[in-house]
């Protein structure tokens, strides 16, 4: 069983999030996904279902990520699943206020969010990073700073990067996809001595101006300020209006939606974040 976190539902917005993955195998086949909110986090589980009548079991990954493990079937076969949840009415926090932890103060655990990871290389790019952003104030003000520059500097280009894109590839080719923002933001933090980790989910069309995009899972990033995290979002930089996490981990090898352990076409996916009343 979860333990939810709870929360007041005056001033709250409720949703319906989830996706639908069209999938072929040949063999039966072991996956893995990962696209149930995560327990801690401000919303707020009302209801959630799957549809598909494969039989699946729930795990708890390391970063407490819920995962669903199936064995998929031969042919084809659609997953899907849906959750009503509530969230805050609120946009993400602006806490400017907010200062950097010196490395030496930070506890033990936290020192794995600042060492290089499988995307996020700040052993290759921390020159760089000093370079920029050395003299910015330390704490929210250089994080944005980060979140302005990596905005600025990539193209959000569908089909730009691959599974295997880097940080430090999509910063010399100067495009890539909204994982591709977070990583080198990611990055740069690391760089920096900011602990800083990454984090992927839903993000309704609330209070922005259309026309919206093909809706999709959202990647960002959380940095350890002040003693807690606190949300960014290079690809967007903006405030957003109901965040619903799913999975947070050191960059996007630890959340990946879908994880087959065999062949498996992806025939089709759609994703929903949508407000219901």
């Amino acid at each position: 069983m979860t333990n939810w976190v709870a929360h007041d539902h005056r001033g709250t917005i409720g949703l319906r999030v989830g996706c639908q993955f069209d999938l072929r195998s040949s063999n039966t086949t072991t996956a893995v996904l990962q696209v149930a909110p995560h327990g801690d986090q401000t919303a707020t589980l009302t209801a959630e279902w799957w549809d598909g009548g494969i039989p699946h079991r729930p795990y708890l990954d390391e970063f407490a990520n819920r995962c669903e493990r199936f064995e998929l079937p031969a042919g084809e076969v659609r997953l899907a699943y849906f959750a009503d949840v509530s969230v805050p009415a609120v946009e993400d926090e602006q806490a400017w206020d907010a200062r950097e932890t010196p490395v030496d103060e930070l506890a033990d655990d936290l020192l794995r969010w600042v060492l290089p990871s499988r995307f996020c290389q700040p052993d290759e790019l921390g020159s760089d990073a000093w370079n920029m952003f050395g003299s910015v104030t330390p704490g929210w003000a250089r994080v944005q700073a980060i979140c302005d520059f990596v905005n600025a500097h990539l193209a959000y280009v569908h089909g730009s990067s691959n599974p295997w894109t880097t940080a430090a590839d999509a910063y010399r080719s100067g495009q890539g996809v909204c994982r591709d923002f977070a990583h080198l933001a990611i990055t740069f933090c690391r760089a920096l001595n900011i602990p800083a980790r990454y984090a992927f989910g839903y993000i309704p069309d609330i209070g922005i101006p259309a026309p919206y995009e093909v809706m999709d899972f959202a990647a960002w990033f959380e940095v350890y300020l002040s003693g807690s995290w606190h949300t960014f979002d290079a690809r967007l930089n903006q405030p957003r209006i109901g965040r619903v996490l799913v999975g947070r981990g050191r960059d996007a090898v630890d959340v990946a939606q879908l994880t087959s352990f065999g062949a498996v076409d992806l025939l089709g996916f759609a994703v929903k974040a949508d407000q219901i009343a």
